[in-house]
C-alpha cells in the first residue's frame, strides 16, 4: 500500500485528534490537515456538565489541545471555524466554507478520515426552538447554558435520564436550582437493568431531583414544558434524549449508510471508498456480545477507531473488532457502571444466560469510609461473562 502524502481529517475531539495524531508518528513526512467547524478541536466533552455545576471552576481546564499548541507538537495544520461541505471522492477533494470570513475553498486529499460525530436529537415539538432548550454537544453549548445558571437560581427540566441528563440534574442542583427529570421509559440510564437503576434512582430523589418516569414532553412555551403528565414551570430545559450519527456528508459522498444513518466502515474503519476512513460517533459497530450492528457515541470507541484508520493507512493490518460499552457515571454519591450486555439486550438477541448478585464492600471493612455495593454478573451456562454492572459508594470503578 502506497502510504499517503496527504491526510485531511473532517472534525476533531476524540476520533479525529486520535487519528491525526497517530497519522504524524507514523509519518513525520505527510501533510496533516485537521478542518473543525466549532471554534475547538480537542476538549474534554465529558467534562462540560461539571464545569456547569462548578467542580471544575476553570473552563480552560477542558481545553486538552489547541490549533497552535497541535502545529508545535505534532506539527498538525488545525483549522478550526472551517466546515466541510461537501466531498468529491472522484476528485479527492473536498469543499471547505470558513465560517471566519465567510469564503469557501477546495482542499485536495490522499486519504480522508471523517469524524463528524453525533448531532443532539431535536424531535419536532411545538416550541422545540425556545430560548430556555438547551442542548449540551459543545462548550458553546456549555457556556449558554452557564450563562443562563450564573445568572440566578431557577426550575430546570431535565428531558432525558441517560448520562448527560443525569449528570446535568445534578450539575443544577449543585448550583441551587430545582429540578425535575423527565424520562419516557420507566427507569433511568437504560444501559443499567431496572433492579440496578433503582438505587440511582433513589440518590436522584435524596437529592431534591423530582423524577417523572414514563413521562414525555409534549411542547415547550417561552416558561415551561407541557408534558402527558401536565404543565411544568421551567426557566431552563436540558433535552439530553440521545444523540443520531452526523452522517450528512457521507451520505452526500454517495458513501454506505444504514437504514439509521451509521456510516459502515470494515474492520479498518474504510467506508465504501477506499481512500475514505470514517472513526467515532457516526460509525457502525458490532457488539461484542450480541454480535449485533449498532452504534456506541463514547470517547473510549473514538480513540481507538482513530488508531486503527491512521495505522491502516500507512500500511499496517491493524482491526478494529467490537464495542463492549463499557461507561460510568457519578450520580451525587453514588456511582453506576455497566459493561457487555443486559438482560434486554440478552433476551432480544436470543442469548441464554444465568445471573448472580454479589453486594462486597468498596474496600476492606476494617478501613473507614466504605459501604456495601450492588454487583450484578450475567453470564453464559458455560460460564462465558457476558455483561456486568455496579451500583455502589467506593469502589465501582475499580469491579467495572
Amino acid at each position: 500500500m502506497k502510504k499517503p502524502e496527504k491526510i485531511v481529517v473532517v472534525g476533531g475531539v476524540a476520533g479525529g485528534m486520535s487519528a491525526a495524531a497517530r497519522a504524524r508518528r507514523l509519518s513525520e513526512s505527510a501533510q496533516i490537515v485537521v478542518l473543525e467547524r466549532d471554534a475547538y478541536v480537542s476538549f474534554a466533552n465529558c467534562g462540560m456538565p461539571y464545569h456547569v455545576g462548578g467542580e471544575i471552576e476553570n473552563r480552560s481546564a477542558l481545553l486538552v489541545q489547541t490549533p497552535a499548541s497541535l502545529a508545535e507538537n505534532l506539527n498538525l495544520d488545525v483549522r478550526v471555524g472551517n466546515e466541510v461541505v461537501g466531498i468529491d471522492p472522484s476528485a479527492k477533494t473536498v469543499t471547505v466554507r470558513d465560517l471566519n470570513d465567510g469564503t469557501t475553498y477546495t482542499e485536495t486529499y490522499g486519504k480522508l478520515v471523517l469524524a463528524t460525530g453525533a448531532s443532539p436529537l431535536r424531535p419536532s415539538l411545538p416550541g422545540i426552538d425556545y430560548p430556555l432548550v438547551h442542548t449540551l454537544r459543545s462548550l458553546e453549548d456549555m457556556d449558554a447554558i452557564k450563562e443562563v445558571v450564573d445568572a440566578g437560581q431557577g426550575r430546570a427540566v431535565v428531558i432525558g435520564g441517560g448520562y448527560i441528563g443525569i449528570e446535568m440534574a445534578e450539575a443544577l442542583r449543585y448550583r441551587g436550582w430545582e429540578v425535575s427529570l423527565l424520562e419516557a421509559a420507566d427507569q433511568v440510564l437504560g444501559p443499567l437493568d431496572p433492579e440496578m437503576a433503582e438505587q440511582v434512582q433513589h440518590e436522584l430523589r435524596r437529592n431534591g431531583v423530582e423524577l417523572h418516569l414514563g413521562a414525555s414532553a409534549q411542547g415547550f412555551t417561552e416558561d415551561s414544558v407541557l408534558t402527558c403528565e401536565g404543565v411544568l414551570p421551567a426557566d431552563l430545559v436540558m433535552l439530553a434524549i440521545g444523540v443520531a450519527p452526523d452522517s450528512r456528508l457521507a451520505q452526500l459522498a454517495g458513501l454506505e449508510t444504514t437504514a439509521r444513518g451509521a456510516i459502515v466502515v470494515d474492520p479498518h474503519q474504510r467506508t465504501s471508498d477506499p481512500d475514505i476512513y470514517a472513526v467515532g460517533d457516526s460509525v457502525q459497530v458490532t457488539d461484542t456480545v450480541t454480535g449485533q450492528q449498532t452504534v456506541v457515541p463514547l470517547a473510549g470507541p473514538a480513540n481507538r477507531q482513530g488508531r486503527v484508520a491512521a495505522d491502516h493507512m500507512f500500511g499496517r493490518d491493524a482491526r478494529y473488532s467490537s464495542t463492549q460499552g463499557t461507561s460510568i457515571v457519578k450520580v451525587f454519591d453514588v456511582t453506576a457502571g455497566g459493561t457487555g450486555a443486559n438482560e434486554k439486550q440478552l433476551r432480544t438477541a436470543g442469548i441464554d444466560y444465568r445471573k448472580v448478585y454479589i453486594h462486597p464492600n468498596g474496600h476492606a471493612s476494617y478501613y473507614p469510609g466504605t459501604a456495601a455495593m450492588h454487583l450484578k454478573l450475567l453470564f453464559s451456562p458455560e460460564g462465558t461473562v457476558l455483561g456486568g454492572q455496579v451500583v455502589g459508594y467506593d469502589g465501582v470503578d475499580k469491579r467495572i
